[in-house]
């Protein structure tokens, strides 16, 4: 008998030793000895915006990723900890004054609500239009914007390994009920997909699903290979883990036992994606992250990597140029390159739509055919996602090229419209159509949805 051949994701070539997790959140700033680097003034700072944007960064991240002799410049150190320019003058000057005069936390959590709700919290209508009702109440942890696709958002997963300063879900980490998504109950979830046959693809998504134990995460994905749902061909998982806390996959204590999940879910007829995070080609060179790809890939499972593009971090072709090629190279599927959205940090992350444009061009001129899967730069507004396919002159007019990559109305997907070019558009909402139309195709249908939705949810 020939002898049998050894499990690939177990068989390591990696000698990775458990590490314990540490974190450091805005009351363990001062306990970061790299800080020290920084000048009291430069530290002060970061608390001011940690008191109104979330901060979490664990002891992975310190040691591997961040060049400590490029600060405050390196991509990776402005990924995760705070800066000053990441709130209005106004917004800064006041939670500075509140900090210096007082220990209140009611005062400063008041200020920082105030400041708060003045960044677009939850934008593209995720608490409206997003959200599914029946029999006149919301599903909790579900949206729904998509005919094909529902995002859930399991609520043992609404915390990421450490949180990045950009993030359009911020409000899901500051501790406001009120403003974040979720759900424990497993069967909710089954129910509703089994009540929903036209629904093909669920993206477990948060925070961040891989801080689960592997136990939790098996209720959520073995609920989903029962016969009713055999609809559901694809199972997403959204994640940063990858780039943040590769021990997942390789040294946890229940590392195995999330590889042998996986590869259990895929053997039951189920396509998973790990939808990853990378906002910098530095996140996948550590020896760790390589490892934890390989034995990721070896289960089965199909890596997608997408990012916003993003000032002071990736805002160079050559950043894509080598992450796209590194990606390619690892076996990963380049799947999105996103504009930063309008909420949060915007004012620091953003650059202009046309210069997007520009950067994505300029990498994806210089990748091979297996790169060239990634599509954008995309806009996620609300009426869809809205691709830049470029800039042209048409009739005599200078005009941003548009079109929707998946939309709320599948009869809008691959319509192509037009906008006048304005070289200082950073979103949607700047931009006005082109040839004296009057609005955009699609414009009055999305309002009679936000009317309709708005007119339902307060009879």
């Amino acid at each position: 008998m020939a002898p049998l051949k050894p499990n690939p994701i177990k068989a390591t070539r990696f000698d990775a030793k458990p590490e314990a997790f540490q974190v450091y959140t805005e009351r363990q700033l001062d306990k970061i000895d790299a800080l020290t680097l920084l000048t009291e003034a430069q530290r002060f700072e970061m608390r001011v915006v940690a008191h109104v944007l979330p901060f979490r960064v664990n002891r992975y991240v310190i040691d591997n990723l961040i060049d400590w002799h490029n600060i405050p410049d390196d991509p990776i150190f402005r990924l995760v900890f705070p800066q000053r320019e990441m709130l209005a003058k106004d917004d800064f000057d006041q939670m500075a004054a509140i900090l210096r005069s007082t220990d209140d936390r009611s005062l400063i959590l008041d200020k920082a609500s105030r400041i708060r709700k003045k960044l677009n919290p939850h934008p593209a209508e995720q608490q409206t239009l997003n959200v599914p009702y029946e029999n006149d109440e919301p599903i909790d942890g579900v949206q729904h914007k998509y005919h094909e696709t529902v995002l859930f958002f399991p609520s043992q997963g609404q915390v990421c390994h450490s949180f990045c300063t950009f993030c359009f879900r911020w409000a899901q980490f500051i501790g406001d009920k009120n403003l974040r998504f979720s759900c424990k109950e497993a069967d909710r979830l089954r129910e509703y997909l089994a009540r929903h046959k036209n629904v093909s693809d669920l993206l477990i998504t948060g925070g961040d699903p891989m801080v689960m134990k592997t136990d939790h995460l098996a209720v959520y994905l073995e609920s989903l290979i029962h016969p009713e749902l055999n609809h559901i061909q694809t199972i997403r998982i959204g994640t940063k883990s990858l780039s943040f806390w590769p021990q997942r996959y390789v040294s946890d204590e229940d590392s195995d036992s999330l590889l042998e999940l996986l590869e259990k879910i895929i053997k039951a007829g189920k396509h998973v994606a790990i939808m990853a995070h990378y906002n910098h080609w530095r996140e996948m060179t550590t020896p760790l992250a390589r490892e934890a790809i390989r034995r990721l890939r070896a289960t089965g499972v199909v890596i997608r990597t997408q990012s916003p593009l993003l000032n002071h971090i990736n805002n160079d072709p050559d950043v894509w140029i080598r992450m796209w090629r590194e990606q390619v190279r690892l076996g990963l599927v380049p799947y999105y390159m996103f504009v930063e959205r309008d909420t949060g940090a915007r004012r620091y992350f953003e650059v202009p739509l046309v210069r997007a444009w520009e950067v994505y061009r300029r990498a994806i001129q210089r990748v091979s055919g297996l790169a060239r899967t990634v599509r954008g730069p995309s806009m996620s507004t609300g009426p869809g996602k809205i691709e830049i396919q470029g800039v042209s002159e048409i009739q005599g007019e200078k005009v941003f090229v548009l079109r929707f990559i998946q939309a709320r109305n599948p009869e809008w997907v691959q319509r192509p419209f037009y906008a006048r070019f304005d070289p200082d558009a950073t979103w949607l909402e700047h931009l006005k159509p082109a040839f004296g139309e009057k609005q955009f195709f699609f414009q009055e249908a999305y309002e009679t949805m936000c009317r309709n939705k708005f007119a339902a949810e307060t009879h």
